[in-house]
């Protein structure tokens, strides 16, 4: 089973996703927090698997919740799915930063929410959608300039490095292995020294090393 807490201040919208939690059959959810800090104290508490974390929230916002679940070395195996409108946009980038796994609409279809919800347990990010493609994009649109990259990718592979851009993009490995006609056996591979040699969570955590070292920017990301 898959061990979901639901963080967010509105207890009805936490009542609707545990009864969808719930009635998975795969998933059960382990607690509600109505604040960032229930979110941080719970987490310790339950060790979920999964957190659906809301972004404003009393106390303390979600942002810093995650920052704190993912620094935290007891519950780093945590992932955190942040929930967002498109008014909040702006904190998407700060989410993924702080460790976020990825981020879901909160008007996401149901079945797309368990979908997350088991995605993110399995060790991926949630970078595929276009939305997510479109505001990674905003936010290297209000960055610095590209500068160099720094030394610590120079022990990633001209191919790796082409594989993290692509993921930046939001490819998943199915469309990585078609564009690179490469066997998704390779891919995952590659993917996942990407991971050890980036120190990366997972798949979300790859795209900000990315943004972050220059290897794309806003052309890089459409």
């Amino acid at each position: 089973m898959i061990r979901v807490l639901i963080a967010d201040d509105q207890a009805l919208l936490r009542g609707s996703f545990r009864l969808l939690v719930d009635l998975a059959g795969d998933c059960t959810t382990v607690g509600e927090a109505g604040t960032g800090v229930e979110a941080v104290a719970l987490t310790g508490q339950h060790r979920p698997d999964v957190v659906l974390m809301d972004v404003r929230m009393p106390e303390m916002d979600g942002i810093e919740a995650t920052r704190r679940i993912c620094a935290d070395p007891a519950t780093a195996g945590t992932r955190v799915i942040i929930l967002t409108t498109f008014d909040l946009d702006e904190y998407v980038y700060g989410a993924l930063r702080a460790g976020a796994s990825g981020f879901l609409l909160k008007d996401t279809p149901p079945a797309d929410l368990l979908a997350g919800i088991r995605v993110v347990a399995a060790g991926e990010g949630l970078l595929a959608p276009t939305v997510t493609r479109r505001l990674i994009d905003e936010f290297a649109r209000r960055a610095e300039p590209t500068r160099p990259l720094p030394r610590h990718l120079d022990g990633v592979t001209e191919r790796e490095r082409e594989v993290l851009t692509l993921i930046a993009r939001g490819l998943s490995n199915a469309e990585l292995a078609t564009r690179l006609n490469l066997s998704p056996a390779t891919v995952k591979t590659h993917v996942g020294r990407l991971l050890t040699k980036l120190g990366a969570r997972d798949r979300a955590q790859l795209v900000i090393v990315a943004y972050e070292t220059g290897l794309v920017g806003p052309s890089g990301l459409r």
